[in-house]
Parts: C-alpha cells; structure tokens; sequence
C-alpha cells in the first residue's frame, strides 16, 4: 500500500516536471509496464526471496530489518523476503516507531538508505537524516560526477571544458536528463576523460528529488549530526550483532514470513529485556 502511494506520488511529480519543461506527461499504463525478468522461487518456502550477496553468497532467506533508540532498544521491526532492498523499508518502519513511541528527531542509516525518496521524506517529515558520506561510482581515469557542475536558475550542467549540458527529458524513474552538443564534444581535449559514447555525447542524469540528497550531504558535516551517526555501531549495529551470535538469528528453522516475523518479535523482545535486566542491576535508578 504505502509503494503504491509513493509510486502514485512519483509518477505524479514526473509528470509535473515534463510540463513544466514542454514535455508531454508519460501515460499511466507506461508507468505500470513492466519488464519480464527471471524470479527465483522456492518450492519449499514461496515467501522467502533469493537473496545474492556476493558470488558465493547466494541462497533463499528473509531480511529482519529493526530500529533501535540511541540506547540501543528496539523499537520497531520488519521482516521480508531476502531479495527485497533495504531502502524499500525504511518508511514503513520509521512510521511504524511514530505510531508506537513518537516522532524521533533524526534517523541514522546506513549508505543503501541514502536514496532521494527517502531523505525527501526524512526532510518533509522534519526528522534530520545522519547519513554516511558515498563514494563516486565513476570509472577511474574519468571525471567524477561532482566535476559537472548544476545551475539550479538555468537548469543545466556546466562540464568542465565550460560547455553547456542543456535538459533534454525526464524519464518514468524520475530522473533528468541533460545533454551535451555532440558536435563540440567531437572535438573537445577533455573527451577521454568524460565519456566513451559513440556520438561524443555526455549524459547526466539527476533525480527530481535529488536537492534533498543534497541537503543531507550538507547537514552531514555538522558535528551533531557526526555524532548522532557514530552512534550507529554502539546501538543498531550491535542490536544485529547480538541477535546473530548469541541469539541465533543468523539462521532459521522456520518457513514464512508469519512465523520468521514472531521470531524476529520474540528476539528483540528478549534482548530489549536483557537489557533492561542489565541497566536494573547496574543502577535501579536509571531503569
């Protein structure tokens, strides 16, 4: 439910975009076609998703996904099928935090959650994203995206030859499209290090929502939110940590997602208890 909204909500944003750019909006029935692609099911658990780590690391399996307090407490918890992302789950469970403990003041993740759908809802939502800092994931030997510079009052790109990458459309992911003039590119000293098109044409792309990206950079260099952040391995970190070695979470027994669910409960319960017991006993006060 909460996909489709954000979806619909998308699709509608898009579509805004292009009229606001002298494109025609992209039909409905554009949107919800989909692409055949191979599905792997299990015969013996059709809930669970085959999840592909690295080349070795392939098997079907479920993902416990969980929200802890900056003490380490878990507040909400989620389970699905392996094959489904991280960043997918991030609204849904800090919604399911709000309704059960309140709104929290930031939210600290990792880089798979550094996505604009979801600092967009973070920054709307007045919750401050503590977010890692990612790496380009440009070729070596090319120029990094960081070298193209926006203008946010022309809407283009300026390379760093000085040319001009003007919009050219806004596609059904909701990303912009700015190109550069192939015929200056043909010719340009600079053009083994910015693409290796065949007609000498550069394309950058940048998300409609991409300015809230942006914003999490920026408040990522904060020294409060540096420190909401590292917090990240003291509390999250070691909520899975615990639950994998001493809890046995990192296999299960169980077949479905009702019963991995109940189990995903039923540990972070025990280790929410455990802890408390611990703060009890080390000064009653605290607890």
């Amino acid at each position: 439910k909460e996909t489709r909204a954000y979806q619909e909500k998308l699709q509608e944003e898009i579509n805004q975009d292009r009229e606001d750019h002298g494109k025609k909006p992209i039909p409905p029935e554009k949107f919800d076609k989909e692409e055949s692609k191979e599905i792997k099911e299990s015969k013996t658990d059709p809930e669970s998703g085959y999840y592909v780590k690295d080349e070795r690391t392939k098997q079907f399996a479920y993902s416990f996904h969980a929200a802890s307090d900056r003490n380490g407490f878990v507040l909400g918890t989620i389970v699905t099928p392996g094959n489904t992302h991280d960043s997918l789950i991030l609204e849904p469970i800090v919604k399911q935090v709000i309704e059960k403990v309140g709104k929290p003041k930031a939210v600290a993740a990792d880089a798979a959650y550094k996505t604009p759908a979801i600092t967009k809802f973070l920054i709307e939502n007045e919750m401050t994203p503590a977010l890692p800092y990612t790496r380009p994931r440009t070729k070596e030997g090319f120029f990094r995206k960081y070298d193209y510079v926006y203008d946010e009052f022309y809407d283009c790109y300026l390379c760093p030859a000085g040319e001009i990458l003007k919009y050219s459309t806004t596609t059904k992911e909701g990303y912009r499209e700015y190109k550069s003039p192939k015929h200056v590119c043909a010719i340009c000293p600079f053009l083994a290090q910015c693409t290796e098109s065949k007609d000498h044409q550069k394309v950058v792309t940048r998300h409609i929502w991409q300015e809230y990206v942006e914003e999490a950079d920026h408040l990522r260099h904060k020294q409060e939110v540096k420190e909401i952040y590292a917090k990240r391995k003291e509390t999250i970190e070691r909520v899975f940590a615990d639950a994998k070695e001493k809890h046995g979470m990192r296999w299960t027994t169980l077949r479905g997602l009702k019963k991995l669910s109940m189990q995903a409960m039923l540990t972070f319960a025990a280790l929410n208890l455990k802890k408390m017991a611990n703060w009890t006993w080390r000064s009653p006060i605290m607890a």
